[in-house]
């Protein structure tokens, strides 16, 4: 455990991996490590092609050179995040588990194990430490299960979910999964990427990284957040809270002013929802500022952030160890003092009920 912890900004979004399966194997009960063994497994150095270990963004030049793809032990994440940059908490999102094959029980045996690791080797070394629980996708009862095994852990805030999905969130057999992280203070975090199967636009599969990358985090998470308001999800859990990791930001003032639009004209499709989609999506959402996609000029930098009210929308996300250019730094130079010590430490602190 550390010293006190310290007075600096709050990473809603740190990426931390294992090495590969056998630092998971202690926490895998002897069918599953035969399975490993006996059927050739693996972890993808690349997560699937979501992140390719040379592309620029997997990694900005200071983790590339430290080997830091992501980290994988809490020294390595101490020296070169939560020490240098003086946080006072940093919120672990693996995502190890997103691309993993189709079997749901292997699923499920690799996300309890993953959980059991971040828990152990994570958690109870750094008190700074939060972390996403991660849980099977493709067995809706073992994510429930999952959540009510490990979600009361005080340091555990966030239930972690790909917006690649073959049925959007909202669809009403995920409620239960949303119902079981609402009714623990749990956030839901959807993170960009998902499994690979899965076409990521709705005309089908890419066929460039760079299709890919933007369909996963502009194109999959627009509709996401347009089934959880359109479908009620909001509706039923007045509670629910849903963060937007890794998916920009920049996208949703247009997609708000259409969502309110077209609502006038077909409410009786969703009579659950009550008022404008604008106004639950800011009850209900919150996004991390890493990939912080805006223009050069200041001014026009300014304009956009009014337009989102960044400064109660955002939350800081350094998205270690990846690279993602100087938006990031363009965004904190247009927010006011006042906006800015919310967006780097008030608003993750009261979303996650840190102070709780």
């Amino acid at each position: 455990m550390t010293a006190a912890v310290g007075t600096g900004a709050i990473d809603t979004d740190v990426h931390c991996a294992p090495s590969s399966l056998a630092e998971l194997e202690p926490f895998l009960d002897e069918y599953w490590r035969e399975y490993l063994v006996d059927g050739g497994q693996s972890l993808s150095p690349s997560q699937g092609g979501a992140y390719p270990p040379l592309a620029p963004l997997s990694a900005t030049p200071a983790a590339r050179a430290a080997g830091l793809l992501p980290a994988n032990d809490v020294e390595q994440l101490r020296s070169a995040v939560l020490n240098p940059q003086a946080l006072k908490a940093a919120v672990l999102n693996c995502t190890t588990s997103f691309h993993c094959n189709r079997n749901p029980y292997y699923e499920a045996a690799l996300t309890r194990a993953v959980n059991d690791w971040l828990v152990e080797n994570w958690l109870s070394r750094d008190e700074r430490l939060r972390a996403s629980l991660v849980v099977p996708t493709l067995d809706a009862a073992a994510a429930v299960a999952e959540i009510e095994r490990l979600g009361s852990h005080p340091q555990i805030v966030q239930v972690l979910l790909p917006v690649r999905t073959d049925t959007p969130w909202g669809n009403i057999r995920h409620r239960a999964l949303l119902r079981a992280a609402a009714e623990r203070d749990l956030v839901v975090g959807l993170h960009a990427w998902g499994r690979i199967g899965h076409a990521p636009t709705p005309s089908g599969l890419t066929r460039t990284y760079l299709e890919d990358y933007l369909a996963n985090s502009q194109i999959l998470v627009q509709a996401q957040v347009t089934s959880l308001i359109t479908q009620g999800a909001f509706a039923e859990l007045p509670t629910l809270r849903v963060t937007l990791l890794e998916c920009g930001f920049s996208w949703l003032p247009a997609l708000l002013w259409r969502f309110d639009k077209d609502w006038k004209g077909v409410w009786r499709e969703v009579p659950w929802l009550s008022g404008k989609p604008s106004e639950v999506a800011r009850r209900h959402l919150r996004l991390t500022t890493a990939p912080a996609q805006l223009p050069q000029d200041p001014l026009q930098v300014r304009q956009a952030l009014d337009l989102l009210d960044a400064g109660t929308m955002l939350m800081h996300a350094s998205d270690h160890p990846h690279d993602h250019g100087p938006g990031g730094e363009r965004l904190l130079a247009a927010l006011t003092d006042a906006e800015r010590a919310h967006v780097l430490t008030g608003n993750a602190e009261g979303w996650y009920s840190f102070g709780a």
